[in-house]
């Protein structure tokens, strides 16, 4: 499935400084949907490449990782619940800044 996906707000640091990626997320099985959950596993093997804990705990993003997918807060269509489809933009942003 490809997808595009945006760090920002320092993660992006963690992906080689790179902000946007195009990516063609492998499913296993072509009869199940690919979900939220599916995709951060995928991230975290694929693209985190330095201090995974600064993006997830657990199994889902880090407090303070604002998550959209199509322009929309993941909190409104089921989080780690949420269908993705193909070419959809998910981005993930620190809102957590040092001072």
């Amino acid at each position: 499935m490809k997808l595009t996906l945006e760090f920002g707000g320092g993660l992006e640091l963690l992906c080689d400084s790179v902000k946007i990626h195009n990516v063609d997320v492998d499913q296993k099985d072509v009869e199940e949907k690919l979900t939220m959950k599916d995709l951060l596993v995928w991230v975290g093997k694929n693209l985190i490449k330095e201090r995974p804990e600064m993006f997830m705990k657990g199994d889902t993003v880090r407090p303070g990782v604002l998550v959209l997918v199509n322009d929309c807060d993941w909190e409104l269509s089921g989080q780690l619940d949420t269908l993705l489809e193909e070419k959809d933009v998910v981005v993930f942003i620190s809102t957590l800044h040092g001072g």
